[in-house]
């Protein structure tokens, strides 16, 4: 079975930073896609991030642009979320999230991680 889990939540305060990681088992890591998705109070659930494992490439959301990057780890099958300056609008829940090639979307979840941002 495909398993992720997340880490690395808590509370901070505004303009601080933060660092969730992911571990995947039971997945082809090797040259998928992992996405970091978060759901804010009252919002639904929106994409922030994502990395393909293969050669590393990049997207964020533009709400993240320049304050959150995302990394992987492929000798640990983990994929990490680095988020600074952090605003009060980034409270939430955020997952990690896996990507299923046949069906051309992101099929696999973590349980989440609470983000408090004060």
């Amino acid at each position: 079975d495909v398993q992720l889990v997340e880490s690395g939540g808590g509370s901070v305060q505004a303009g601080g930073s933060l660092r969730l990681a992911c571990v995947v088992s039971g997945y082809a890591y090797g040259g998928n896609c992992l996405g970091w998705f978060r759901q804010r109070p009252g919002k639904e659930r929106e994409g922030v991030a994502s990395i393909w494992t293969y050669d590393g490439r990049t997207s964020f959301a533009d709400s993240v642009k320049g304050r959150f990057t995302v990394s992987r780890d492929n000798a640990e099958n983990t994929v990490l979320l680095q988020m600074n300056a952090l605003e009060s609008d980034g409270t939430g829940v955020y997952y990690c999230a896996a990507w299923r090639v046949l069906s051309g979307s992101f099929v696999y979840w973590g349980q989440g991680t609470q983000v408090t941002v004060s």
